[in-house]
């Protein structure tokens, strides 16, 4: 049977309830300065807020080293009523010092095995899913490295592989990747940050290998994009691609949240959902928000996993 890795345990894909398929309650990179997000009762908060709106998942995109604070999540997930779903995975190797890089080397896979099997630290708390990154219209070397470990922590678990792309780029070189050398079926890889580069072409020719394409969060750094997202959205439908689509809100610093003044986790269905309506309706914008994540982050999980080759 197909179960969501929450941090609370594994659920059914049918009782996930409305989902933010990409955010953050926590979140920390050497590249923000000053713009962690490390307070819990702000992200208790947010998720409340959320909850008040009618939600009832979020995802965190959160990966290996960049403040999980994977303990602190069980509780906020009891308290407010909130499914959550946390990462294993790695960033870009700019959000990482050298000796953190150095020590993961030629371990990575058995690294997100154990994180999606057994728990992350001493915590307990299982990884639902597997975050990687690629580069600006390219991948590297660390990120031909980081998704050929997810691949194989992929093949032992199935746990899912989500994509950070770079201003939306890169998304067929990813595909090819993964998909095409690595044997990840398209159907376990979601691509995120797609409002970031409205290349309905692209967007498209993604989504006929049948990936998951995900609209996650008002643009920071390109406004112009942002008004271009319904678009975007309402032509995969068109091209029968409704079932492949997913919402989020990447909030990555503090003060993008709302209990700082910036638009949080709420603005998902307070403003981008009764936006999506009136382009698309109501029973597809359902759909992409609750049936369609419930397909995404659900697996089989194995009762055991092989010990890992020392």
């Amino acid at each position: 049977m197909n179960m969501v890795r929450t941090v609370l345990g594994d659920v059914p894909a049918e009782q996930l309830g409305v989902c933010d398929a990409h955010d953050h309650l926590f979140f920390g990179s050497p590249r923000l300065p000053g713009e962690e997000l490390r307070s819990a009762s702000a992200a208790r908060a947010e998720l409340a807020a959320f909850r008040a709106l009618g939600g009832a998942a979020v995802v965190q995109w959160t990966p290996y080293g960049l403040g999980r604070r994977a303990a602190d999540l069980p509780p906020l997930s009891r308290e407010t009523g909130v499914h959550v779903v946390t990462a294993t995975g790695l960033h870009q190797a700019v959000h990482y010092t050298e000796d953190t890089l150095g020590a993961l080397r030629g371990r990575l896979a058995e690294v997100f095995v154990t994180e999606l099997t057994e728990g992350i630290g001493t915590s307990g708390v299982r990884a639902g899913l597997i975050k990687v990154a690629g580069g600006f219209h390219a991948l590297d070397a660390h990120a031909v490295r980081t998704m050929t470990a997810a691949a194989e922590a992929h093949h032992a678990t199935a746990a899912p592989i989500a994509v950070h792309l770079e201003l939306g780029t890169g998304a067929l070189d990813v595909l090819d990747l993964l998909c095409g050398e690595l044997g990840v079926p398209p159907e376990r890889v979601i691509l995120g940050h797609l409002n970031r580069s409205p290349d309905f072409a692209v967007h498209r020719q993604a989504a006929r290998s049948g990936c998951y394409l995900a609209f996650d969060g008002p643009s920071r750094a390109h406004h112009s994009t942002d008004w271009r997202m319904p678009d975007a959205v309402r032509a995969l439908a068109e091209a029968g691609h409704g079932d492949r689509l997913l919402l989020g809100g990447d909030t990555t610093t503090a003060a993008a949240r709302s209990v700082n003044g910036g638009a949080g986790m709420p603005y998902l269905l307070r403003r981008v959902r009764p936006r999506l309506a009136l382009e698309l309706g109501e029973e597809l914008v359902r759909r992409i928000l609750v049936d369609n994540p419930g397909r995404a982050f659900a697996v089989a999980w194995p009762d055991r996993v092989a010990p890992w080759p020392s």
